[in-house]
């Protein structure tokens, strides 16, 4: 679904050149839940982005769904990424002025969908996340991790062959978390692919493989593991 070769992204100023990413490789299968974990500033949020074909990149190779999207133009990214993908971000991005049918509404708008369909792909989406019975509410009269379910339908009204979330459960309480991820699992029962940025170990935990990013680059955390305990292990035996 998703293969990154080599992909790196540089910032630069007059004085200073940033590397954000660091020849990263990196394979998601069709179907997989995956978690990127690591450090602030660590790159995953623009692994992210890249991967939803909202920042370009400097050097490198993105696959995406089998069509290689390195040198597409904004238009052309835009086109996939409004066919393709759907985001789920930690501040939910509703429209406050809009009732919940309409926040869903937006982007199938934009991509000319007809009434009858839209209709039917926005009730069917706020169906499975629970929330039908409040379509007209407005953003400010519900929950956060209603909210966050809002969001979730937006995304899944387009009907995504990728999901990417960026700290989905980033504002919610410990109960609203166990909620969306869940409601998250569901969704990638279904066959949707997602692709999760966390700091929560616990919802890490929950993916089907965790990939960690440090520094810019993807790094094999078992084997990190393995040589800080043998490390330990060493400096044990020598005193």
């Amino acid at each position: 679904m998703l293969t990154l070769k080599k992909v790196s992204k540089s910032f630069r100023t007059d004085l200073v050149e940033t590397h954000a990413l660091r020849s990263l490789d990196l394979t998601v299968d069709e179907g997989e839940f995956v978690a990127v974990t690591g450090p602030s500033g660590s790159g995953k949020t623009t692994f992210l982005n890249i991967a939803g074909l909202l920042e370009t990149f400097t050097s490198g190779q993105l696959i995406l769904d089998g069509e290689d999207v390195s040198n597409l133009s904004d238009r052309q990214r835009s086109i996939i990424r409004n066919q393709k993908i759907g985001f789920i971000f930690q501040g939910f991005n509703l429209i406050p002025d809009l009732n919940l049918y309409e926040n869903v509404e937006v982007p199938l708008r934009y991509r000319g969908i007809k009434k009858a369909e839209r209709k039917e792909r926005i009730e069917n989406a706020l169906e499975n996340v629970g929330l039908i019975g409040r379509m007209k509410h407005i953003p400010s009269q519900l929950s956060g991790g209603q909210q966050q379910r809002v969001a979730i339908a937006r995304a899944l009204a387009g009907e995504p062959k990728l999901l990417l979330a960026d700290e989905p459960t980033g504002n919610l309480d410990s109960l609203m978390a166990r909620q969306v991820i869940e409601l998250m699992e569901n969704i990638n029962d279904t066959g949707t692919t997602i692709v999760m940025v966390t700091h929560d170990a616990e919802l890490a935990h929950r993916a089907h493989r965790n990939i960690h990013i440090m520094d810019g680059e993807a790094v094999d955390m078992e084997q990190v593991l393995s040589m800080s305990q043998h490390q330990r292990a060493s400096k044990t035996a020598s005193a």
